[in-house]
């Protein structure tokens, strides 16, 4: 217990020692919620069901950070330890390398929670936020989606023999996604062909469920199976390729 706590400890510091990752992470969702807001405000609107624009982008943002952290954060963090041959030190220790990705997968998920949180907390000061499920279940469904996200990630990094390969398949899989599925702009403002082409998308799907338990709507069924499927696949196949050196 004692070295998974001094990993996890030392993945968080690298992490924080990163200010491209943490920018793009933490204060890139913040900037756009203080964008959003600030240009339509978050009155009641029937197109969101009486909750408010920011209302429903919170839900989004929050898809952007866990999009950011497990297609381009932990693919290009995990290759690049693989390059420069960390991943091959971590074998050679007595300590199990389990140790090395559960405090990995422990930090990345805080790190998207604290995220969260933040934009939370702003939207509640700034923009009056409203909240209309369970927090339990907001909670399930950001865990779900950290899972499957995260989990594709490990499947890119096994993958990737290099950082700059990692980033480039994570930025050619993210970018669209970020824009096409409802995270940035709302989909029901889209042409109808690109909501068809988002409803194909993983990102669409997190930005779906969060909204529907936040606004207390219910578990979107579809966008659960989507997840958990990621989440199987990813894990599996992942588990299979994923390479130490």
């Amino acid at each position: 217990m004692n070295k998974y706590i001094q990993m996890s400890l030392i993945q968080a510091k690298l992490f924080f020692r990163e200010p491209i990752a943490l920018f793009f992470t933490i204060a890139f969702p913040v900037l756009l919620l203080v964008m959003y807001g600030a240009i339509f405000g978050n009155d009641p609107n029937p197109n969101f069901g009486g909750f408010g624009y920011i209302d429903s982008q919170v839900p989004g943002l929050t898809a952007i950070i866990v999009g950011t952290i497990g297609l381009i954060g932990i693919p290009v963090t995990t290759a690049n330890n693989r390059e420069q041959k960390v991943l091959r030190r971590f074998m050679a220790t007595p300590m199990p390398s389990t140790v090395y990705l559960a405090a990995d997968i422990l930090v990345n998920f805080v790190i998207a929670f604290l995220g969260m949180m933040l934009l939370i907390v702003i939207a509640i000061f700034a923009f009056d936020l409203r909240f209309g499920g369970r927090w339990i279940d907001v909670l399930a469904a950001f865990s779900l989606s950290t899972i499957a996200f995260f989990a594709v990630g490990y499947l890119i990094a096994g993958v990737a023999q290099t950082g700059r390969v990692a980033q480039v398949v994570g930025q050619v899989a993210f970018l669209p996604m970020m824009f096409l599925s409802g995270a940035t702009l709302p989909l029901n403002i889209m042409p109808e062909g690109v909501q068809q082409i988002s409803s194909w998308l993983p990102l669409t799907h997190v930005v779906k469920l969060l909204q529907a338990v936040w606004f207390g709507s219910g578990w979107e069924t579809g966008s659960v199976a989507m997840l958990l499927g990621m989440s199987v696949v990813g894990i599996t196949v992942g588990s299979l390729v994923f390479q130490w050196e």
